[in-house]
C-alpha cells in the first residue's frame, strides 16, 4: 500500500508529461526539516494508516490457508503462527497509531485531508476484521473456542463500525474538503468501500454462535446489506478507475501495485456470497436458503472469471513498471490481501460446485499470495531497520 512518505498524492495526469516520469508531489509535501531537528529521525509522526495493509496482508495468509482443500498438521501450525504474528502486528500498530494521534495531531489531520492518504483508513477496518476472522478460523486451536468467538465478535463489530464510518466519511471528505483533479481516480479509492464487504464475508461465521431465530436471521441479512453497500459503491468507483487508465495512461510506477486492489471487491464479494449461502440453511426457510446457495454460484463464478482477467492485466502492468525501474514501496502490500480474497473465493466455489478446478485455482493463487507476502514483508522489515519507511517525506522537486 502506498506510504504517505513515498506515494504521490495524485497520479501523473498532466497531458504534457509522462505518468511514469512526471514529478509527483507527496501527500505530506513540503520542505524536509533541518537535519538538526528531531523530526528527521524515523518516528511515528510519519506512520500513516496505510501500514494497516501489512496486518491485512499477513492475516489473510492464515485465513486463506484455513479454507484450502489440501492441508496437513505442519500447515496448520504455520497458519497459527501467521495468525499470532498478525494479531501482534495489529496490537503494535494500534498502539503506535494511538501515539501518532496524541503527539502528532497536525500530521493526522493532514492525512485525513489528503485525498491520497485518507482512503487508507479503510485498511484499519479490514485489519480488525481480518485478524478477528483468523482468530475464529485458526486461533481457536490456540486460545479455545469461547475466547476465539468473543474476540472475533468484538473485532467484527468494531471493524464493521469503522468500515461503515469510512465508507461514509471518506467519500464525504472527498466531496467537501479534498481537491480532486480530473482524471486522478485511483484504485486506492476502493479501500474504504471494500471494508463492508469484508464484514459481509466474515460475519456468517458468527451466525451459528447466536441464538436461533431472529438473532441469526438478523446477522445473516445484515451481512447481505453490507454486501450491497460495498458492491454498489464499488460499481460507482471502478468505472472511474478504468476511465483514468484508458484516457491518461499507466499509473506512476510507485502506484502500479495498487491495480491489484481491484481484486479485493471481486474476491471478497465472491467469498461473501458463498459464506452467506453456506450459513443460510436452518436460519431462513428452505426456499430462501436454496436461492441464496444458487446466487452464490451464479454470482461467484462470473465474478471470479473477471477477477482472473483483471489479475492478468494488473500483472502485465506490474511487469511493465518493473522494466521501467519500479522500486519497493509500501504499495507492494497491495499484492497480498486482494489475492488472498480470491483464494477464499475460489475455495468457496470449490466447496459449492464440487469442481476440482476451483480447488487447484485456490492452491495456485495461495502460492502467489505466500510469495507476495514473503517478499513484501522482507522488504518492509529491511526498510524499517534502515529507517527509510518512517523517514520524513522528501521535498517536491520540479
Amino acid at each position: 500500500m502506498a506510504s504517505p512518505a513515498q506515494a504521490p498524492s495524485r497520479p501523473g495526469t498532466d497531458p504534457g508529461t509522462s505518468a511514469d516520469t512526471a514529478p509527483q508531489p507527496g501527500p505530506a509535501a513540503g520542505p524536509v526539516p533541518d537535519p538538526g531537528t528531531p523530526d528527521t529521525a524515523p518516528s511515528v509522526r510519519h506512520l500513516g494508516p496505510n501500514w494497516y495493509a501489512a496486518v491485512m496482508g499477513t492475516a489473510i495468509v492464515a485465513n486463506a490457508g484455513a479454507v484450502l482443500p489440501h492441508t496437513s498438521p505442519v500447515l496448520h501450525i504455520a497458519y497459527r503462527v501467521v495468525w499470532a504474528l498478525s494479531a501482534l502486528m495489529l496490537l503494535t500498530l494500534l498502539a503506535a497509531r494511538g501515539v501518532h494521534w496524541v503527539r502528532h495531531r497536525d500530521q493526522a489531520r493532514r492525512h485525513l485531508l489528503d485525498p491520497a492518504v485518507a482512503p487508507f483508513y479503510g485498511c484499519l477496518a479490514m485489519a480488525l476484521l481480518a485478524v478477528g476472522g483468523g482468530t475464529l478460523a485458526v486461533g481457536r486451536e490456540v486460545i479455545g473456542e469461547p475466547a476465539a468467538v468473543a474476540a472475533d465478535a468484538a473485532l467484527w463489530i468494531l471493524g464493521t463500525l469503522v468500515g461503515l464510518l469510512c465508507a461514509v466519511g471518506i467519500p464525504y471528505l472527498m466531496v467537501t474538503r479534498h481537491r480532486i483533479e480530473p482524471g486522478s481516480a485511483s484504485p486506492v479509492w476502493l479501500l474504504p468501500l471494500v471494508a463492508p464487504m469484508v464484514s459481509a464475508a466474515l460475519g456468517p461465521a458468527l451466525v451459528p454462535y447466536l441464538p436461533a431465530g431472529q438473532w441469526q436471521a438478523a446477522l445473516l441479512f445484515a451481512c447481505y446489506a453490507l454486501f450491497g453497500v460495498s458492491l454498489l459503491a464499488t460499481l460507482l468507483v471502478l468505472p472511474l478507475v478504468v476511465s483514468r487508465l484508458i484516457h491518461h495512461g499507466p499509473l506512476p510506477l510507485a502506484l502500479t501495485p495498487t491495480l491489484f486492489l481491484v481484486l479485493g471487491p471481486l474476491g471478497q464479494s465472491t467469498t461473501a456470497v458463498v459464506n452467506l449461502g453456506h450459513a443460510a440453511p436452518g436460519v431462513v426457510d428452505a426456499t430462501s436458503a436454496h436461492a441464496m446457495g444458487a446466487f452464490a454460484v451464479l454470482y461467484g463464478v462470473p465474478v471470479m472469471g473477471f477477477a482472473l482477467l483483471w489479475l492478468a492485466i494488473a500483472a502485465a502492468m506490474v511487469v511493465r513498471a518493473v522494466r521501467n525501474g519500479m522500486g519497493f514501496a509500501m504499495t507492494w502490500w497491495g499484492f497480498t490481501f486482494p489475492v488472498g480474497t480470491c483464494v477464499t473465493g475460489a475455495a468457496g466455489l470449490a466447496r459449492r460446485t464440487g469442481l476440482t478446478a476451483f480447488d487447484w485455482l485456490a492452491v495456485g493463487l495461495f502460492a502467489l499470495l505466500v510469495t507476495a507476502v514473503a517478499v513484501t514483508a522482507t522488504r518492509t522489515a529491511a526498510g524499517l531497520v534502515r529507517g527509510h519507511l518512517l523517514a520524513p517525506p522528501r521535498p517536491v522537486t520540479a
